[in-house]
């Protein structure tokens, strides 16, 4: 992991400055970011990214569960 110290105001380019976060500011320990990426990148909240993570799961497997199912089980 790269660590970088900024100052509010700053960014940090990433990709060849394809991707910029601009640190806009700090109040009582947060910190607000500000970040310009292309839209085919996909830039999420972990709490966000998570939910979504276990949403495909959880839809992956009922899909499994189905084709199971219409396939009638297990062969031996």
């Amino acid at each position: 992991m790269l660590t970088l110290i900024r100052r509010i105001g700053e960014e940090i380019y990433i990709d060849k400055g394809r991707i910029k976060v601009h640190l806009i500011s700090e109040k009582d320990g947060l910190i607000k970011l500000g970040i310009k990426a292309p839209k085919h990148v996909d830039v999420e909240r972990k709490e966000v990214f998570i939910r979504k993570a276990v949403e495909q799961h959880a839809l992956a497997q009922e899909l499994r569960n189905k084709s199971t199912e219409q396939s009638g089980g297990n062969h031996a």
